[in-house]
């Protein structure tokens, strides 16, 4: 988990992040890309394999550990579910589009956009979904909606360090980029006629667009899709939240991927 704050002390030339959770801190040393400042472990932590893993890593990393009370991690994430460990680092760093979409230029490629998700437990379970289901890329409106912060990196357990996440100002902007550079743009409706399912997502570049959990897709992004899909349901409550109707539809993707390589195999 991971949120942005002045913590007096440690670095007061540059905004501090702070992670928090055994799962956090350990995914974010093993990948290497991110530049710690400090680890803070509680001094009554029981020593459990995840504190150990935790200090052989930062000690393979060179990175700094230092034990602390209690009282210091919840000062500092007030709400107590740091497991008692908590570590400082320096803030994600977002990937411009231009970039994400030069890198995959060469390979087929899916990415999700979210238009204006404000709940950061959605936004983490998407990002753990994306990266589960081989998704590179997630663009996230620069003002409206939840960025990156402590909840989301908790909740993804860590997978936001195996994304790109790109920050836009304009998501109609994006989209057009992406439609310019031969992406195909998918839109989530719950009013569409095609069911998420009848498309075929192996066979192109695809921008998966999801609505915010209270208003949907803007008409503006709806009007810029190439195809609408909804999740067919056997009642007319309408209860599934973003996350959970994301994860089915990348997992569809997922399944056909496989069903394409098995065919591959046995042919």
């Amino acid at each position: 988990m991971r949120l942005n704050c002045n913590i007096t002390g440690y670095n007061n030339k540059m905004e501090t992040t702070v992670i928090y959770g055994k799962n956090s801190v350990i995914e974010a040393l093993e990948q290497g890309e991110r530049e710690f400042n400090k680890i803070l472990i509680s001094d009554n932590a029981r020593a459990d394999v995840k504190i150990e893993q935790i200090k052989k890593l930062a000690k393979q990393s060179g990175v700094i550990f230092q034990f602390v009370t209690k009282e210091k991690l919840n000062s500092i994430v007030p709400d107590g579910k740091h497991q008692g460990v908590i570590g400082l680092i320096a803030p994600i760093k977002y990937v411009e589009l231009e970039d994400f979409i030069e890198g995959h230029k060469d390979k087929k490629a899916g990415i999700v956009i979210l238009d204006g998700v404000e709940d950061s437990h959605n936004l983490g379970a998407i990002i753990r979904s994306c990266v589960c289901a081989g998704i590179e890329g997630i663009i996230l409106p620069s003002r409206r909606g939840v960025l990156v912060n402590s909840t989301v990196e908790k909740t993804s357990a860590g997978a936001v360090n195996h994304i790109s996440v790109i920050k836009t100002n304009s998501l109609v902007n994006a989209v057009q980029k992406l439609k310019e550079s031969d992406y195909w743009v998918i839109a989530s409706d719950h009013h569409a006629e095609q069911n998420h399912y009848e498309i075929d997502y192996t066979d192109m570049n695809f921008a998966l667009i999801m609505g915010a959990e209270h208003t949907g897709i803007s008409k503006s992004l709806l009007k810029l899709s190439d195809f609408r899909v909804k999740i067919p349901m056997l009642t007319n409550f309408n209860s599934l939240n973003v996350s959970n109707a994301t994860a089915i539809i990348l997992f569809e993707y997922v399944s056909q991927i496989n069903k394409k390589t098995r065919g591959q195999k046995n042919g």
